[in-house]
């Protein structure tokens, strides 16, 4: 359906040397879009990645090192990528501890990595989308952006900042052929989440399956993880022309998580 019609776009995704971040750069390399993948790192493994996505999509995909922390290279990111058509804000970290015990530091960081990286790169892509008459931000928030859970008060606050930014955005463009919306997932299958299950399943004495439905899938009715597939497929939606009239929203891939 959507094979190739990103051609001739370039897409910008943060934190996507791994996880949801690699996923969605491959899915929009695979409709044709010219790649810029990111993180905080520049190792010889980081730009062999973007090899291997440009040989096996067909497309120009680089490798920009850019600290998601600090502002300037938030700016710096977009600006070396010379145009974008296509801005996916996905860096993000966590933290958990109760709000008394929750250090400054990891507040901070959390805040800026989650949210307001998501609006220097805004602030530099949007130029450049109104430039070329036609773009696409993405914002990767999640079903604490709509919902919250006790312990994480940093990362909520900061995705429910985003979904606030998502609209404001969506408002500001609304009268250009640009839109701007938040997709909230759930719990995804991803390796980081993968690498968690063995030592819960020693903490709770549970079995696989059982560790995946009771504790981390508690709050996911479907009982079964996202993808970073789903997730991809979500966002190049978003990118046809289907979407043109979706914008300033949240899309959820949480299965059934923010319908309680």
């Amino acid at each position: 359906m959507f094979e190739k019609f990103l051609k001739g776009k370039t897409a910008i995704v943060t934190g996507s040397n791994s996880g949801i971040g690699l996923g969605v750069a491959h899915r929009l390399a695979r409709a044709g879009a010219d790649m810029v993948l990111n993180s905080f790192t520049d190792s010889d493994q980081d730009h062999q990645l973007a090899r291997d996505m440009a040989a096996e999509h067909g497309v120009a995909v680089r490798y920009v090192k850019a600290d998601m922390s600090k502002g300037d290279d938030c700016r710096a990111l977009v600006e070396a990528a010379g145009t974008c058509d296509i801005l996916v804000n996905n860096a993000g970290i966590q933290h958990v501890a109760a709000i008394p015990d929750f250090p400054v530091d990891k507040w901070n960081a959390i805040i800026a990595i989650n949210l307001s990286s998501a609006f220097h790169t805004t602030a530099a892509a949007l130029p450049m989308m109104r430039k070329g008459g036609w773009g696409r931000v993405i914002n990767i928030a999640s079903a604490h952006g709509l919902t919250a859970s006790p312990y994480k008060s940093a990362y909520v606050a900061a995705k429910h900042g985003i979904v606030g930014l998502t609209k404001v955005t969506g408002l500001e463009t609304a009268r250009e052929p640009i839109t701007c919306n938040a997709i909230c997932p759930g719990y995804v299958l991803t390796p980081l989440v993968e690498a968690q299950i063995p030592d819960t399943m020693e903490k709770y004495g549970m079995g696989r399956e059982e560790v995946i439905e009771k504790v981390l899938l508690e709050r996911q009715p479907s009982k079964d993880f996202a993808t970073t597939e789903q997730l991809g497929d979500t966002v190049v939606f978003l990118c046809s022309d289907a979407a043109a009239q979706i914008t300033g929203t949240t899309i959820s891939v949480d299965g059934g998580w923010t319908a309680l």
